[in-house]
C-alpha cells in the first residue's frame, strides 16, 4: 500500500526544481494497471497550474508502447528517482516495452495508486495523474523552424494535461 511507503503532500509543497526534475533527472511515465502497464522515459514536460488546477504536461510520441496505454487509460502516474537509478530510466527510455517485459525490470517494484495508476517503490516522488486533455503537436504551428529538425521522419508527438490528483513523497 503506497501510505506505508510514501507521504502524501500537496503540489504546491514539493520542494525540487521542476526544470531540474523533468530536465536533468528525468521522469518515468507509467500507463495502465498493475497487471499490465508500460513506462517510458521522458526528459520534456512541464508541471504548473492550468485551469485551476495542478497540471503536468508529458509528451509521447505514437509509435512509443506507452502511448497505447496512456490511450486507454484515464490515470497516469510520473515517478522521480534519486541518481542511483539512473541506469534503469536509461533502460526504459531506449528500449521498447514490444521487446522486453518492462513489468520485469529487476530493481523496480510496482504499487498501485490509489487512482489505479502504476508506480515504483523505488521513486522519490511520485504525482498520481488524471488525463484532462490531449492534442497533438501540429508543425504548422511552429514559429521558429529549427524545431523541424527534431522530427525528421515527421513522427510528431502528442500531449497530454494530467490534473495532478495526488503527489506522494519518500
Amino acid at each position: 500500500m503506497i501510505e506505508k511507503l510514501f507521504k502524501k503532500i500537496s503540489p504546491d509543497e514539493i520542494r525540487e526544481n521542476v526544470f531540474s526534475l523533468i530536465g536533468k533527472e528525468w521522469m518515468l511515465i507509467t500507463a495502465g494497471k498493475i497487471d499490465h502497464y508500460n513506462m517510458m522515459t521522458a526528459s520534456w514536460g512541464s508541471a504548473g497550474v492550468l485551469w485551476k488546477k495542478p497540471v503536468i504536461f508529458t509528451f509521447i510520441r505514437p509509435q512509443r508502447y506507452t502511448y497505447e496505454f496512456i490511450e486507454k487509460h484515464a490515470h497516469f502516474s510520473v515517478s522521480f528517482f534519486n541518481e542511483a537509478h539512473r541506469d534503469l530510466l536509461n533502460l526504459c527510455g531506449t528500449t521498447s516495452g514490444r521487446d522486453l517485459n518492462k513489468m520485469n525490470v529487476e530493481g523496480l517494484t510496482a504499487l498501485e495508486t490509489p487512482s489505479g495508476a502504476v508506480a515504483f517503490e523505488q521513486a522519490k516522488l511520485i504525482l498520481e495523474c488524471r488525463k484532462i486533455y490531449y492534442d497533438d503537436i501540429e508543425p504548422d504551428f511552429f514559429q521558429i523552424f529549427d524545431i523541424e529538425k527534431i522530427y525528421p521522419t515527421e513522427d510528431y508527438h502528442r500531449f497530454y494535461i494530467g490534473e495532478i490528483v495526488q503527489v506522494w513523497e519518500k
